[in-house]
């Protein structure tokens, strides 16, 4: 019942070379879980949608999930570089469905890049 975004997105050197602040610790995480306050950059996961492959006649055997994953950054570059390499990391396992766009938080002045993908993930 959930998809394996942070096994995968650990898997890759590209994302740890940029997100990695120690041994163990990937600055990626689910939403409203992020120790504050917490070294930039750094992304955060949710879940937006999910639900069962209902079929008549037998128990399901996958799972859809849509995630959103928000990467903040002191730099507009560096939130497009982190996403880059989320993206390449999660793509061949899942589809990338919508680019939600860059922001800048008035307050905090963090630069925001925010994306959706959808899973498929079957049942064990």
């Amino acid at each position: 019942m959930y998809p394996p975004i942070f096994p995968v997105v650990n898997s890759s050197s590209a994302v740890r070379a940029l997100l990695k602040s120690g041994p163990g610790e990937l600055r990626f995480y689910q939403w409203g879980l992020a120790p504050q306050p917490v070294q930039k950059p750094y992304a955060v996961w949710s879940r937006v949608y999910g639900e069962p492959g209902n079929y008549l006649g037998q128990v399901p055997d996958a799972d859809s999930f849509t995630l959103q994953i928000d990467i903040y950054s002191d730099s507009a570059e560096t939130s497009r570089n982190v996403a880059l390499a989320i993206r390449d990391a999660i793509e061949p396992v899942s589809y990338i469905t919508n680019w939600l766009g860059e922001s800048r938080d008035p307050d905090t002045k963090n630069y925001r890049y925010s994306f959706q993908n959808d899973w498929i993930v079957e049942r064990a």
